[in-house]
């Protein structure tokens, strides 16, 4: 095993939501550059991730399916499911809001394992970027299928989603 594959699954804290900010924005930037603006991916938004990252797990009822990956002592990626959000005719009861691992984290087994962790083999619904292959080729391989569904990203014009759904 490379040194690389070596990471661990747990719940995150409070004190983590600056590490999985880092993360989410770094994440984002390394897929979505090429559809959206350098404004997604400046001090702002990273500052807006902190926020929304604090919020969250700063809440009195803390998220149940959220999970972080670490590695080498660090926060490498992290999934977080949960009650469908933001979808007027949800396809399922439980959907995965985010699935994020660094690109250089990729293909160890730690995106599947984070997918395990906070969705089992439960069935559940998601929206990807309908321009990341990589990301329909991992879903796919976990038996999510397009359901016809499609979306623009709140805030953007030229990022369509897709929900899959399995």
């Amino acid at each position: 095993m490379s040194e690389i594959a070596k990471f661990h699954l747990r719940a995150p804290g409070l004190a983590d939501a600056d590490a999985i900010a880092e993360v989410h924005l770094t994440t984002w930037h390394a897929t979505y550059a090429h559809l959206l603006p350098d404004c997604h991916f400046d001090n702002n938004a990273l500052e807006q991730r902190k926020a929304m990252w604090r919020s969250t797990l700063s809440s009195k009822q803390p998220p149940q399916r959220l999970r972080v990956t670490e590695a080498h002592g660090g926060i490498v990626g992290f999934a977080y499911a949960g009650t469908p959000l933001d979808d007027e005719d949800p396809a399922r009861d439980l959907q995965l809001y985010t699935l994020y691992l660094l690109p250089e984290h990729q293909g160890t087994g730690a995106g599947q394992a984070l997918l395990d962790a906070v969705l089992a083999e439960n069935h559940a619904q998601l929206w990807v970027a309908k321009d990341n292959p990589r990301a329909h080729s991992f879903y796919r391989r976990n038996g999510f299928a397009p359901d016809g569904s499609e979306k623009i990203y709140p805030g953007t014009t030229d990022l369509v989603e897709v929900r899959l759904v399995r």
